[in-house]
């Protein structure tokens, strides 16, 4: 480290504010809140159907509610997966190039899988 008559403090304050790191905090929090009872919600909708036919578990999807909780949970839990994901490439990715491509990757894929869920739900509840 070279002397600069700087303290810690100071070096880091020169470098201003990322300004998006309490908004992250946040939207991680509220996706988690999020994810409590739509996870609750979907075990007990699974044990519910435990052993139920095709039939019978695409007329439960079939119903409004359960489809539209469905698609909720997707998107809660693939955003929740995104933010904590971003974060690990965050602090563990030093390469600038190889950090920008692990976050393209990121979303590429977490559109990419929470579309293809989606559509899946829609596709059995719909009855394509």
């Amino acid at each position: 480290m070279i002397a600069t008559g700087r303290t810690g403090i100071a070096r880091l304050k020169a470098q201003g504010s990322a300004k998006s790191g309490a908004e992250h905090w946040w939207r991680q929090r509220l996706t988690a809140l999020a994810n409590v009872p739509l996870v609750i919600w979907f075990v007990v909708s699974f044990v519910s159907l435990g052993g139920a036919s095709y039939t019978e578990a695409r007329a439960w999807l079939g119903s409004l509610t359960n489809a539209t909780l469905m698609v909720l949970l997707i998107v809660s839990v693939f955003w929740h997966a995104r933010l904590g994901i971003q974060v690990i490439i965050e602090d563990y990715v030093h390469g600038r190039a190889l950090k920008l491509a692990a976050l393209v990757l990121l979303d590429f894929a977490t559109v990419a899988l929470a579309t293809a869920s989606i559509v899946a739900i829609l596709t059995v509840s719909i009855g394509g």
